[in-house]
C-alpha cells in the first residue's frame, strides 16, 4: 500500500497511522480470502418503506450517496456542489438529522464522484471516509479520511486529510462501511474491470490494509451503478436512471445482492418501487443502519424535484432471511 508521507503529529491525528504494505493481488485473482462472517441478508422482494421524502439539501443538486454515523446519530449526503463542472470532483457533504431535516455542511474540492463513502465514529466526532484526488474524469484515485467540521472546506491537498492506495495498481476508489459488523467494502478499478476488496475496521482503523478478508472481481451486474453498501457477509447494489420517456414509471431501479466470500449473486437484480409516485426519482445511494431497538436496516436513496430544487429522499428495508 501507498499513503502520501505526511508528518507524524498528523498522521497520529488522523485515521489510523500509516498504513502498512498491501496484501499482493494479482492480475486475474479471484477470490484472495474468504473470511467475512456469517450473517443473514435482506430479502429485496419484500416492501420498503419511507424515513422521509422531499428534503432539502445544502445544495440543489441530485444527491450521490448517503450514510450514517449510527453512534452520534448523524447522517450525511453527498452531492456535486452547485455550479461545479461534473469533473472537478467537488463535493458537498450534507448533514441532516434522522427527520431529514438540515443541521450543516461541508465543501470537498478535487474528491470525485460521490458513489459512495462511509462514516467513522470517533466518539462525538464524525470521520469520513472517501475518495479523493479526482482524475480527468471526475472520480478520486485514492481514498481519503478525514473529520467531519461544520461549515468547513477542504481541497484535496489539505493537510488535514490522510490518503491511502489500499490496492496496488487500482487506479479509482470508492467505500463504504458496514457499521454492524464493523467491515470496510473497497470499490476500485483495476485491470479494466471493478474489484472489491474487504477489510476490517480494526485493520483499517491501524492502516493495515495488508489483509483482506475478501478479495474478488465484481460480477456483472446490469444497469447504470448508483451506490453500494455491505451488511454482514452480502454485498448490495443499487442501479437505475431517472424517470424518462423511455424509462416510465415504475423505473428500473434494481437492487441485487451478492456474496462476499464467494463473489457470486445472492439474489437479484429486482426491481424496487420504492417512491415510485416521487417527481423526477432517480435511484442514489445505499446505506445500512441499526436502530437503537436492534433493527437492522437496508436504506435505498432517490433524488426527487425539478431541476434547480433536487430534493432527497430515503426508503429502507427490515426484512433479513
Amino acid at each position: 500500500m501507498s499513503q502520501e508521507p505526511l508528518k507524524r503529529r498528523s498522521v497520529l491525528r488522523g485515521c489510523g497511522g500509516i498504513a502498512l504494505a498491501a496484501f499482493g493481488l494479482g492480475h486475474g485473482a479471484g477470490t484472495a480470502s474468504a473470511a467475512v462472517s456469517a450473517s443473514p441478508r435482506f430479502d429485496l422482494t419484500k416492501p420498503s418503506y419511507d424515513l422521509f421524502r422531499h428534503k432539502r439539501l445544502h445544495d440543489v443538486t441530485v444527491q450521490q450517496s448517503f450514510a450514517f454515523d449510527s453512534v452520534n446519530k448523524r447522517l450525511f449526503v453527498a452531492q456535486r456542489r452547485n455550479g461545479t463542472d461534473a469533473k472537478a470532483g467537488d463535493l458537498c457533504i450534507t448533514q441532516l438529522d434522522f427527520a431529514g431535516d438540515y443541521v450543516s455542511y461541508m465543501h470537498l474540492s478535487g474528491f470525485g464522484h460521490g458513489v459512495a463513502f462511509g462514516v467513522e465514529p470517533r466518539g462525538a466526532e464524525s470521520w469520513l471516509w472517501t475518495e479523493v484526488d479526482a482524475n480527468a474524469n471526475g472520480y478520486g484515485t485514492r481514498l481519503a479520511c478525514f473529520k467531519f467540521v461544520k461549515g468547513g472546506s477542504l481541497s484535496r491537498t489539505s493537510s488535514a486529510i490522510t490518503r491511502y492506495s489500499p490496492v496496488p495498481e487500482a487506479v479509482e476508489y470508492t467505500c463504504s462501511i458496514d457499521p454492524v459488523y464493523e467491515n470496510m467494502v473497497v470499490r476500485h478499478h483495476k485491470y479494466g474491470a471493478k474489484h472489491i476488496a474487504v477489510y476490517a475496521m480494526a485493520d483499517v482503523r491501524a492502516g493495515d490494509f495488508s489483509r483482506p478478508r475478501a478479495y474478488f472481481e465484481q460480477p456483472s451486474i446490469p444497469g447504470t451503478m448508483q451506490g453500494y453498501t455491505a451488511y454482514g457477509q452480502y454485498l448490495y447494489y443499487l442501479t437505475g436512471n431517472a424517470y424518462s420517456a423511455s424509462n416510465p414509471v415504475p423505473g428500473n431501479a434494481h437492487l441485487v445482492s451478492v456474496n462476499l466470500n464467494t463473489g457470486a449473486i445472492a439474489q437479484g437484480p429486482v426491481l424496487t418501487k420504492a417512491g415510485s409516485t416521487l417527481e423526477f426519482r432517480e435511484p442514489e445511494g445505499l446505506a445500512v443502519y441499526r436502530t437503537d431497538a436492534g433493527q437492522s436496516r437496508l436504506f435505498l436513496g432517490f433524488a426527487s424535484g425539478a431541476a434547480g430544487d433536487r430534493r432527497s429522499n430515503l426508503f429502507y428495508k427490515n426484512t433479513l432471511v
